[in-house]
């Protein structure tokens, strides 16, 4: 069984972890069924276990929180929608890699739904959007915005943190850090991009594809994934 929280509001980030912790102990312990949650967080920047101090630009502008989940810089905020993914690999497959790909398939088939075509690149942690309205690169590629970030921790084979998807944040809001440490490409919204997506009508479509990707006899699981 898989529980679907979601908290409205704003959810303050210390709480969350400690939650997150909770549940993932719990579930390890057999005494808890596995959760999704889905939240909002008021303006803050999270460093991954990755993170280079480099890349945090404002370090007063908002909180910042040490994180042992991977990934490096991320920021969360209003009009992002995050969730918290505590699924139990124990039962699903011990394979890390192919839960990651999970993961980001699930982002990419929500994207779907919108019409929104997102790519996983090599050597960027995400999910990315091409954008042929902006200007080239100064390496002379089509220029790509970050739409989604992922990043996870695992604990006795129990997953915690998880995917943020940007549906309308104030993106100026990322100009204070170098997200997950890239900066030849930027970062986009639903919004962004002209669609008038609601947050749930985002929740309705994560659902929708969760099934597909994780629960479906068609969908791969960890066991048997190549």
């Amino acid at each position: 069984m898989v529980e679907w929280r979601v908290t409205p509001g704003l959810t303050d980030y210390e709480e969350a972890v400690r939650v997150m912790e909770q549940r993932a102990e719990d579930i390890a312990a057999g005494r808890a069924d596995e959760l999704l949650w889905f939240v909002e967080h008021p303006p803050l920047y999270t460093a991954g276990t990755s993170a280079k101090r480099k890349d945090l630009i404002s370090a007063d502008r908002f909180p910042v929180y040490d994180t042992k989940r991977g990934g490096q810089y991320t920021y969360h905020g209003p009009g992002q929608r995050v969730v918290y993914v505590m699924l139990n690999l124990n039962e699903r497959g011990r394979d890390v890699r192919c839960f990651v790909r999970q993961l980001e398939k699930w982002v990419i088939d929500t994207l779907d739904q919108f019409n929104i075509t997102g790519f996983i690149r090599d050597g960027r942690v995400g999910v990315w959007v091409e954008r042929p309205d902006k200007p080239k690169t100064i390496t002379n590629k089509t220029a790509e915005d970050k739409i989604a970030a992922i990043g996870i921790r695992l604990r006795k084979w129990v997953s915690f943190h998880g995917v943020s998807i940007n549906v309308d944040p104030n993106l100026d809001h990322f100009d204070g850090i170098v997200p997950c440490g890239i900066t030849e490409f930027g970062v986009t919204s639903l919004v962004d991009l002209g669609l008038p997506v609601s947050m749930f009508d985002l929740d309705v479509a994560l659902k929708q594809s969760f099934v597909r990707v994780f629960e479906s006899d068609s969908g791969q699981t960890c066991e048997n994934a190549p």
